[in-house]
C-alpha cells in the first residue's frame, strides 16, 4: 500500500538529501547535514519559509538599470526607451532568472516557480516581450505558496499567455479558441479518453466554444502600465470604452450573451450580470471569467489532474493504480478542500512514508533516485554543491551575462531550450507519455551531458573565455568537507554520498577509487592510497598541484560522466 502516513522521527542524511534534491535546485552538504537532524515538520517548516526577499529585477547593460519594475511603484522603464533590443534583453532575463535559481534560498518557492513555467509555459518565439514573460515569471512567484485556482484566474489575462495563446485576438465576433482548448487539455481539468466525437470524458467540444465566449474581450497592455489590483503587477486589461454620460468601462469585445456549459459541468449558465447598451460592464466580464475558473476548479477531476501533475514533478513519473487510489485521490480532495493551495498538497507528499521509501520494502518501488535530472538541476546542483562563484549580476552585470549566457546555452545542448518549448504543453519531460523525464536522454543530450565537468573545470577548450571555473583542488582543500584531504577513501566517500542519489556497488566504488583515481598503481590498496596521500602532501609543501589536479578532476569527470549521477 502507498502511504501518505508522516514518517517519524529525524530524517537522518539520507532521507534529507532526497528531500532537498527534490524541492530545492540542490543542496550544499551543510544543508543535508543540518536537514538530517530534522523531523518531517521541521523540514517542511523551514522549506516553506517565506521571510526571504524576492530577487531583485535584472539590470540592461546598456544603461546599467533595469527595464522592468516588478512593483509596478514608477512604471516600468519600457524597452526603446534607451535600452537593449528585445532579443538582448530577453537573453539578460533567461540569464537572470538561471541565476536566481542558483542563488535560491534553501525555500520551496523557487522551484513552484518553475514547476508552474512547466506546466503553463512560455515560449519566447511567439511572445517577443522580455518584460511579459518577467511579469509572468514574477507571477508565478507571487502565487508560489498561495492558491492555483487564483494564480489561474489571473493567468487568463496574463500579459505573456495573451500572446502566447492567441487570447489578445479573442473577441465576440471572431472567436479564438487556442488558449480555452489548451485550458482544458493541458492546464486546467485534463483530456480523458475520448468518449465520442467531441466528447473528451472531462469537459467537451461546446465547453471549448463557451470558455472562448467567456474569454473574449482582453488585450496585451503593452505599456505595462495596467496593474493588477491583487498583485500589483502588470496584467492584460480590457478593450473597453465609457458609458455613455457615465464613467463606467464597457468591455466593448467580450461577448453579451448567455455562455451554457455541459452536463460535463452541470449545465452552468454563465452571463454577464450588468449590460449597458447592450455591452457588458468590465466588472460583469471579470466575474464571469471568476464564475467560469470556480466552476472548473470545483470539479474532482481537476484536483486530480493537478495532483498528478504535482506527484510526477516531485516524486516518480508513472503513477500505478495503487497509487492512484492511495496517493492522488486524497491529495486532490486536499486541494479541493484546501482552495487549491499546493503548499497543503506538499505538506502531505513531502512527508509521507510513501515519499521517502518507507511504504514498503521493495526497492522497485523506491522513489529515491527515481527521476532523471533536467539540464536545469545537472547545472545548479554542481554549482550549489561546490560553491562556485560568479560575477554579482547587479555590480558587474556585463561580466555576469557573458557567463551565464554560456551556461544557458548548455543547458539548450543538454535538451533544455529555456523559455523556448517546441510544443504549448511545455518540455517533454514535464508532460509527454510515456517517457516523461526519461525524454531528457537521447544520444546528442547524453553526449553534452557527459562533457559537462570539462565544461565547468579549466579543461573546457574555452575556458579561458568564462570568470567562473570549478577548481576542485582548492574545493578539496579549502571548503572544510573533508577532516583529511589526503585519505583518499574519505575524499571518495564525501563525493558519492554527494554527488549520487543512489547507491553503488563495491565494484563501482573501487572502480572510481582504485583505476580513475589511483590509477592502478598497485595491486596493494593500502600502498595505493598512500601515493594519494604523499601526492597530496606534497603539494601542500610545494603548492605544485599537477598531479593532484590532474588526478582529481578525472576523477570528477568519472563520476559525472555516469547515469547514476543522472539520477535524483
Amino acid at each position: 500500500m502507498a502511504s501518505i502516513t508522516k514518517i517519524s522521527g529525524v530524517l537522518g542524511r539520507k532521507h534529507a538529501a532526497h528531500l532537498l534534491r527534490r524541492t530545492t535546485f540542490g543542496p550544499t552538504i551543510p544543508q543535508i547535514d543540518q536537514f538530517a537532524g530534522y523531523t518531517a515538520d521541521e523540514a517542511l517548516n523551514q522549506l516553506l519559509d517565506d521571510s526571504a526577499p524576492n530577487p531583485l529585477p535584472p539590470l540592461d547593460t546598456m544603461t546599467g538599470q533595469t527595464w522592468v519594475d516588478p512593483t509596478g511603484a514608477t512604471g516600468p522603464a519600457k524597452a526603446g526607451s534607451g535600452n537593449s533590443e528585445q532579443d538582448d534583453l530577453f537573453s539578460y532575463f533567461q540569464s537572470w532568472h538561471m541565476d536566481v535559481m542558483r542563488q535560491a534560498p534553501l525555500t520551496l518557492k523557487e522551484r513552484l516557480t518553475w514547476f508552474f513555467h512547466t506546466h503553463i509555459p512560455a515560449r519566447w518565439t511567439e511572445i517577443n516581450s522580455s518584460e511579459a514573460i518577467y511579469y509572468q515569471n514574477c507571477l508565478y512567484r507571487h502565487y508560489a505558496y498561495s492558491s492555483f485556482k487564483e494564480l489561474f484566474k489571473k493567468i487568463c489575462v496574463d500579459n505573456a499567455m495573451l500572446r502566447y495563446l492567441d487570447g489578445y485576438s479573442n473577441k465576440k465576433n471572431s472567436p479564438n479558441e487556442n488558449f480555452a482548448r489548451e485550458m482544458f487539455e493541458l492546464y486546467g481539468i485534463g483530456k480523458g479518453p475520448q468518449l465520442e466525437e467531441g466528447d473528451y470524458t472531462n469537459y467537451t467540444e461546446d465547453d471549448i466554444k463557451a470558455a472562448t465566449k467567456v474569454l473574449t474581450g482582453w488585450i496585451m497592455d503593452e505599456t505595462f502600465t495596467h496593474l493588477d489590483a491583487d498583485t500589483a503587477l502588470p496584467i492584460g486589461k480590457m478593450d473597453l470604452h465609457l458609458a455613455s454620460g457615465d464613467t463606467t468601462e464597457l468591455a466593448t469585445e467580450h461577448d453579451p450573451g448567455q455562455k451554457v456549459f455541459s452536463s460535463k459541468f452541470g449545465g452552468q449558465v454563465i452571463e454577464p450580470e450588468q449590460l449597458i447598451d447592450g455591452y457588458p460592464t468590465v466588472e460583469a466580464a471579470y466575474g464571469e471569467l471568476d464564475q467560469m475558473i470556480e466552476m472548473i476548479f470545483a470539479q474532482k477531476e481537476t484536483g486530480r489532474f493537478i495532483a498528478r501533475k504535482l506527484y510526477r514533478f516531485f516524486v516518480y513519473h508513472f503513477i500505478s493504480e495503487e497509487v492512484e487510489q492511495d496517493v492522488i485521490e486524497p491529495l486532490a480532495q486536499v486541494l479541493i478542500d484546501q482552495d487549491y493551495s499546493l503548499v497543503e498538497l506538499l505538506k502531505i507528499l513531502l512527508k509521507s512514508e510513501h515519499f521517502y521509501d518507507a511504504d514498503d520494502a521493495v526497492s522497485e518501488n523506491d522513489n529515491k533516485g527515481a527521476l532523471i535530472k533536467s539540464p536545469v538541476d545537472i547545472f545548479t546542483g554542481l554549482f550549489r554543491m561546490f560553491e562556485m562563484d560568479f560575477a554579482d549580476r547587479n555590480s558587474d552585470a556585463l561580466n555576469f551575462y557573458k557567463d551565464m549566457s554560456f551556461v544557458v546555452g548548455k543547458l539548450e545542448d543538454q535538451g533544455l531550450n529555456f523559455y523556448e518549448p517546441f510544443e504549448v504543453a511545455g518540455y517533454p519531460a514535464y508532460h509527454q507519455i510515456p517517457g516523461y523525464n526519461r525524454n531528457w536522454i537521447t544520444t546528442y543530450a547524453l553526449a553534452h551531458r557527459y562533457q559537462t565537468a570539462g565544461i565547468l573545470m579549466k579543461t573546457f577548450e574555452n575556458s579561458t573565455e568564462r570568470g567562473f571555473w570549478l577548481d576542485v583542488v582548492d574545493w578539496v582543500e579549502t571548503s572544510g568537507h573533508l577532516s583529511d584531504p589526503a585519505d583518499a577513501a574519505e575524499l571518495m566517500d564525501v563525493l558519492v554520498q554527494n554527488l549520487y542519489a543512489v547507491n553503488i556497488t563495491s565494484e563501482r566504488y573501487n572502480y572510481f577509487l582504485y583505476t580513475v583515481l589511483l590509477e592502478n598503481v598497485s595491486e596493494d590498496q593500502v600502498y595505493a592510497r598512500g601515493v594519494w596521500r604523499s601526492e597530496w602532501n606534497s603539494y601542500m609543501s610545494s603548492g605544485d598541484d599537477f598531479a593532484v589536479r590532474t588526478r582529481l578532476e578525472r576523477l570528477l569527470s568519472a563520476l559525472i560522466e555516469t547515469p547514476e549521477f543522472q539520477l535524483y
